[in-house]
Parts: C-alpha cells; structure tokens; sequence
C-alpha cells in the first residue's frame, strides 16, 4: 500500500518562496510517476508538475513553468517542489500523488493511484 504525507505549506508574501515534501512509503518507487497537483477554493484539481522516478524526467504546466521545480531524492524517498515567485494565484491545497508510469506525461488526476492528504499553501498579496 503506497502511503504519501505532504509537507511545507504554509503563508507567504507574494514573490516568496516555499518548499513542499511529499514522503512516499509502502514500496520501491521504481517505474512510478510522482505528480504534484493543486486545488483552489471552487475550482477542479490542476496539474502541476511531475517528474519520472528513474529517469528524473519532469513536465511543467505553463502557469508554473521557470517558478516551480520538482525533484527527487531516491535515497529519501521524497519528492519535493520548489516553488518561487509566488502569486496570490498559487493559494491552494497541494497534493503529492503517484502512479505506475511508463512512457506518457499523466498530467490529469485520473490518472494517479494513490494520494496524499495535502498542504495548504496561501500566497498573500
């Protein structure tokens, strides 16, 4: 059973900078897809970003792409998303989620497996 905590949200001022943990447990990660995603108040979950577990391969989405960087410590079993020059449009409840991947992006929640219970993250203006 894969288990995800997310970690590090918090309030920031606009044009800070936070960094999210997702802890990922309850098996080897190999092959897996870890994405992270975001939901605002009212609105559908949106992709964020995700990065391939063994090649480190990553895929943006635009409203985030040269802010936000996603990586992963394999040792730690723990992907992470740098987020920089934040906007008041980044407040959300941020969700680290998992699949077994392959060749495609998964950009859409569908798609993931497993979930974590989110962190919430506020971008003051």
């Amino acid at each position: 059973q894969v288990h995800l905590v997310e970690s590090g949200g918090g309030l920031v001022q606009a044009g800070g900078s936070l960094r999210l943990s997702c802890a990922a447990s309850g098996r080897t990660f190999s092959s897996y897809a870890m994405g992270w995603f975001r939901q605002a108040p009212g609105k559908e979950r949106e992709f964020v970003t995700v990065v391939k577990w063994d090649s480190g391969w990553t895929y943006y989405a635009d409203s985030v792409k040269g802010r936000f960087t996603i990586s992963r410590d394999k040792a730690k079993n723990t992907v992470y998303l740098e987020m920089n020059s934040l906007k008041p449009e980044d407040t959300a409840v941020y969700y680290c989620a998992a699949r077994l991947g392959g060749s495609y992006v998964y950009s859409a929640a569908y798609e993931y497996n497993y979930w974590g219970q989110g962190t919430q993250v506020t971008v003051s203006s």
